[in-house]
């Protein structure tokens, strides 16, 4: 990347570079176990990365990810993530991506042995197994087994105060899951549990009661204070989802009915469903999707924080974080990597969403 357009994305921040902060808005190419021990503790709000599977493919016969054991696979791994772990602050977070492998038509669930010996070995939390579901999956015709098209995502923290802005992570989202109620807001609303109250076991008492109810929660409906609702009437329905002894259960044992409000929150569900990526002459073998770092980056950080990746390769990252105003640090040992990210950051450097 040349100084004037590195110039250009770094003025896209407005957050000064910390003194003791070795590399900033940088790909810098070199060994991350190396690199990392050069950043100080405590001064990273989040890393995020795909390290090189294990025995999967090319990566120019360097780095990790041509190790002969799978211990020794994992112990590589695991010597850079403590490292992760060390420089996140403790309101910070470590989301890491592995794919599987097979061996001798064994599946080695590689990614959930790298997640245990993380939590075991480095001091951290696993708060979430992200799924990334691939729509374009390799087109592959097995014999004796179905074709692999998810991914995990672990979500690692170090202490409970770790940032988190679902919030604005919903704003984001540009497709929002609803609860289907099945009922509208029409004239007809509500009407089918009148015919089943009427139907039911419930004494006179309880019939009126749950008519009182139903007439109540149908206006909230049509007046758009709720989006819906259900019904469960003792007798005709089963019982909660759960059957906990308190809430609904007790409503159902009391009073004959209990009535479900439905507001319509958005819901967010640790599945990501996108495509995989290719982008022209990229020398790197395997790229994940720009939008999936950007879902974690709203998730988990705000404009001006810093995102690191001890493995850009292709520069994903880098590219999510100038996007989404936040720091980036790219690290990788392949020459060719570096040069590449460099150039796709530098194509950037005359968006308009930077200027």
């Amino acid at each position: 990347m040349n100084r004037r357009r590195a110039k250009e994305i770094r003025s896209s921040y407005e957050i000064q570079r910390p003194a003791n902060m070795p590399f900033w808005n940088e790909i810098v190419c070199g060994n991350s176990n190396v690199l990392l021990k050069l950043i100080p503790a405590n001064s990273v709000n989040l890393v995020i990365t795909s390290p090189p599977y294990f025995q999967q493919r090319n990566y120019g016969e360097i780095g990790i990810g041509n190790e002969k054991f799978v211990s020794q696979y994992i112990d590589a791994l695991i010597e850079i993530f403590c490292e992760c772990v060390r420089i996140i602050k403790p309101s910070g977070s470590i989301v890491f991506n592995l794919g599987d492998k097979y061996e001798d038509s064994n599946l080695l669930l590689m990614p959930y042995r790298f997640a245990i010996a993380a939590t075991e070995r480095c001091g951290v939390k696993l708060v979430n197994n992200v799924t990334w579901v691939k729509t374009n999956p390799t087109p592959r015709q097995f014999k004796r087994r179905l074709v692999s098209s998810t991914e995990p995502f672990f979500h690692f923290v170090k202490t409970d105060e770790y940032q988190y802005f679902i919030d604005e992570f919903m704003k984001y989202e540009d497709e929002q899951v609803k609860p289907s109620n099945g009922n509208g807001a029409g004239e007809n609303v509500g009407k089918k549990y009148f015919k089943l109250v009427d139907q039911s076991e419930l004494t006179e008492k309880q019939k009126d009661m749950a008519r009182a109810a139903l007439r109540q929660v149908i206006e909230e409906t049509q007046r758009g204070d709720i989006e819906g609702f259900r019904m469960k009437i003792r007798g005709i329905h089963s019982e909660p989802f759960g059957g906990q002894d308190g809430g609904r259960k007790i409503q159902l044992t009391k009073n004959g009915f209990t009535i479900i409000r439905i507001y319509g929150n958005p819901l967010k569900k640790d599945v990501i469903t996108t495509p995989v990526e290719s982008l022209k002459n990229c020398p790197h073998p395997a790229i994940y999707p720009v939008r999936i770092v950007e879902e974690f980056l709203h998730l988990l950080t705000k404009p001006g924080d810093v995102v690191l990746d001890p493995f850009v390769g292709s520069g994903s990252t880098a590219v999510a974080a100038v996007k989404q105003k936040r720091v980036f640090v790219g690290l990788d040992v392949n020459a060719e990597y570096c040069e590449y990210a460099r150039n796709r950051l530098a194509a950037l450097a005359y968006q308009p969403t930077l200027v």
